[in-house]
């Protein structure tokens, strides 16, 4: 095939696993060789529309099918992927669309306002609109069926681009991370080497398709290796659960606060959670009192760090260390390798902290149409400049200090949020926390928690003080809190740290 990168996966897949269970959504399942024909058949629908090799195919929506099968028929043609945060402004979705110069946006319909301001003033020619329920009537769906049977098989190599993931746009102007291939390729191995994926596998998504974890880690590397994928268009706890007793989930991936909310439903004590084989937390570390609640069901946690810009694997923590290495990333991924380097890139021995440097066949070669931001972000060519700090100790394994912007300098000294956060995540009151600095005249800055409790708490300064004394350094425990309903995350459930800052400091 003339095809090497991952958009001819599925037709491969067609060939071994026609009958298999590719894609289940609202209870309808997709077979590899439907899959596979529907694939085909928008390819050539899109190519009929103008779509060649190098052309930009957008997409906005929660998880649906749709998503999947424009990332495959997009990149069978050699042309590029935009996935869109459905959690942007149209301002930002536009900026996107006029950034990326995408000529096609097919567009989820409970997002149609916002498809139709962000197309305003943009390269957007075509514009289908996709139903709620996978394969019902719709522009979509029509267009699809009007495409022709058929491969289409168009020369692609690991190192052409793919995907142009747009960050989060939570400050500054949004960089668009160019994906190739090959990074995505490579990550897929990387997750199927180190997590045992298998071809039985069954793996429920309900972190948004458009954040690279869930792509990366887990809808790519079960389709290449034949298992199923379960689309969710949102979390919500019961229909997690049920989803998982259903399906026969093996694998499900969240950050801490989607595995606190499980275990705390009234569901959780009656599920059948047998299937369960890995459970994979990313965002920050699993507090002690959620990985107990699981260990007494006999489950345990993979930890994990990574980033856009690495696709996104960089390091795992399997679940037979969560305890003996409680608080680390773990060790780098099969296909991957880590450095802590100081301000100039020399590498800096275990037990150092410094900034975390990533290199592998899965990290990316560039920001669209960003030389500058490129030529910054890496070091030697090789090294890509993470902008997260943290120490590697002396068998290896990676532990996190903080994101360099977010680190608190009080007196000379350096605080890392992280830390004091998963201090007081240890209250059993404390729903979910963030530690900002704020300035201080006397010491430059100082620690204030924000801090969402459990209904029914009553928590104060006083209480979170006293706790902290003799578990942190005095001049880490936080100065001042504020307890507030809850915290602003991006679509991936990381805490929006700069609007905390714009608000409490």
């Amino acid at each position: 095939m003339l095809n090497e990168g991952f958009g001819n996966w599925i037709h491969r897949r067609r060939m071994k696993s026609a009958q298999q269970i590719a894609l289940i959504q609202a209870g309808v399942s997709v077979s590899y060789a439907e899959l596979a024909r529907r694939i085909d058949k928008l390819s050539s629908a899109l190519a009929e529309h103008g779509v060649v090799r190098g052309s930009r195919v957008a997409f906005l929506g929660a998880n649906h099918t749709a998503y999947l099968e424009t990332l495959f028929a997009t990149t069978q043609l050699g042309a590029l992927f935009v996935p869109l945060n459905v959690r942007l402004a149209p301002r930002e979705l536009n900026f996107a669309l006029r950034d990326s110069g995408s000529q096609v946006l097919i567009y989820v319909e409970n997002f149609a306002d916002e498809a139709k301001d962000a197309i305003e003033d943009s390269p957007v020619e075509t514009a289908w609109e996709v139903a709620l329920v996978p394969g019902t009537g719709s522009v979509y769906e029509r267009a699809l069926q009007a495409g022709v049977e058929g491969h289409n098989d168009v020369p692609v190599t690991l190192d052409d681009p793919a995907i142009i993931l747009y960050t989060s746009g939570t400050t500054g102007t949004p960089k668009g991370a160019v994906l190739t291939h090959g990074n995505m390729t490579w990550n897929s191995y990387n997750v199927i080497v180190d997590y045992d994926i298998a071809s039985t596998s069954v793996v429920l998504l309900i972190a948004p398709l458009f954040h690279v974890a869930a792509l990366g880690m887990g809808a790519l590397p079960m389709l290449l290796k034949g298992g199923t994928v379960v689309l969710q268009e949102r979390f919500e706890p019961a229909a997690v659960l049920d989803a998982v007793e259903r399906y026969q989930v093996t694998q499900l991936s969240g950050v801490p606060t989607t595995f606190q909310l499980l275990a705390e439903h009234e569901k959780w004590a009656s599920t059948d959670l047998s299937s369960l084989q890995m459970l994979t937390c990313g965002g920050s570390a699993v507090p002690l009192r959620v990985l107990e609640a699981y260990e007494a069901r006999g489950l345990g946690f993979s930890g994990g760090y990574g980033l856009t810009e690495t696709a996104p694997g960089a390091s795992l923590l399997q679940a037979a260390h969560s305890r003996s290495k409680m608080g680390s990333a773990g060790l780098p991924h099969f296909f991957t390798d880590l450095r802590i380097a100081d301000s100039l890139g020399n590498e800096l021995p275990a037990g150092e902290v410094g900034e975390i440097l990533i290199s592998g066949p899965n990290v990316i070669h560039e920001y669209w149409n960003r030389p500058e931001a490129t030529h910054g972000t890496f070091y030697d060519s090789k090294w890509f400049r993470s902008g997260d700090i943290g120490y590697v100790d002396e068998e290896g394994f990676l532990f996190i200090s903080d994101r360099l912007k977010d680190m608190i300098i009080s007196g000379g000294e350096n605080i890392y949020p992280a830390e004091v956060e998963q201090a007081i995540m240890q209250l059993p009151e404390i729903e979910s926390v963030a530690v900002i600095g704020i300035p201080d005249e006397k010491w430059g800055e100082v620690p204030r928690a924000i801090v969402v409790q459990k209904t029914g708490s009553s928590l104060d300064q006083e209480d979170i003080v006293s706790y902290l004394s003799g578990r942190l350094a005095r001049y880490k425990i936080p100065r001042t809190s504020v307890f507030v309903d809850e915290l602003p995350r991006t679509a991936s459930g990381k805490i929006r740290k700069a609007d905390l800052r714009k608000q409490y400091s």
